[in-house]
């Protein structure tokens, strides 16, 4: 997926909704659990009852793990999913994978090429070596943390080197890496103070910006000083809309969940 489609989904829509498809199996309805595969069998619905109302979706791939292979079998079929019915939807998987050159090279292998997603978070301590392998894939995306919303950012993120927050270092230095037109960043929605600073280093790059919701970060702050003059953002809420209700009516609580926000998005983007 190109860049231009992404935008052109969010024009279409009027959203810039990412949802999170983060699936606890002690959270989902349960009369889920008496089938095979619960695990997607509560993704297809979510996507079935929200698809209109979002352009991403993102599996955090901890949550398929821990389920060891049937876990992996429900990404497998759940990514394969939105890719046969909703080719235009960009996906995300959120695995923040860092490693060395030749390890960087098998996780995006296997991310890109086999499961097919678009793009794939990455953790950038390592440095370039950890991350070109990830950009070197055409037409995929590498969102590389930069400022995440957790209260253990303030560890190390904005720990000032040589007088600049090292979160600046990151995307200062990100943006000589070969393929950085390929490098997309996640910015947590409650460090929205910083947004303003961020945006004069990359200005015309997307940002995921996680913690919209549960997590307390506030979507108009987002976009006042997040938002460039393609969007830009892709504003992910996973706890919030998935687990609206643990009913059979799950699907349907999601979709209104999704919707209000899609509503906000649309107001803004007017």
């Amino acid at each position: 997926m190109t860049q231009d489609q992404l935008i052109n989904q969010i024009q279409k829509k009027k959203s810039f909704l990412c949802i999170g498809l983060d699936v606890d199996l002690n959270k989902i309805p349960q009369h889920l659990l008496e089938g095979d595969d619960p695990i997607f069998e509560f993704n297809k619905a979510i996507i079935d009852a929200t698809h209109h109302l979002c352009v991403a979706y993102k599996p955090n791939i901890a949550f398929y793990e821990a389920y060891g292979l049937k876990g992996w079998q429900a990404l497998e079929k759940t990514i394969k999913y939105i890719n046969e019915n909703h080719p235009e939807i960009f996906t995300i998987a959120d695995a923040k994978r860092g490693d060395i050159g030749n390890t960087s090279s098998r996780y995006a292998k296997a991310f890109f090429e086999d499961l097919a997603f678009d793009s794939l978070t990455v953790a950038p301590y390592m440095g370039k070596d950890s991350v070109e392998p990830f950009l070197a894939f055409e037409g995929k995306y590498t969102i590389l943390l930069a400022l995440t919303s957790n209260e253990g950012a303030f560890d190390f993120q904005t720990q000032k080197v040589n007088e600049k927050e090292l979160y600046k270092h990151v995307l200062e230095t990100s943006k000589t890496w070969k393929n950085s037109e390929n490098l997309m960043y996640v910015v947590g929605a409650t460090k929205t103070e910083h947004l303003a600073e961020i945006r004069q280093i990359i200005p015309d790059s997307f940002l995921l910006v996680p913690g919209v919701g549960v997590q307390g970060g506030n979507l108009q702050d987002v976009c006042k000083y997040g938002m460039n003059d393609n969007v830009g953002l892709l504003i992910n809420s996973s706890r919030g809309i998935i687990y609206a209700s643990n009913e059979t009516d799950f699907a349907q609580a999601a979709a209104k969940k999704a919707s209000e926000l899609q509503q906000q998005m649309a107001e803004i983007l007017n």
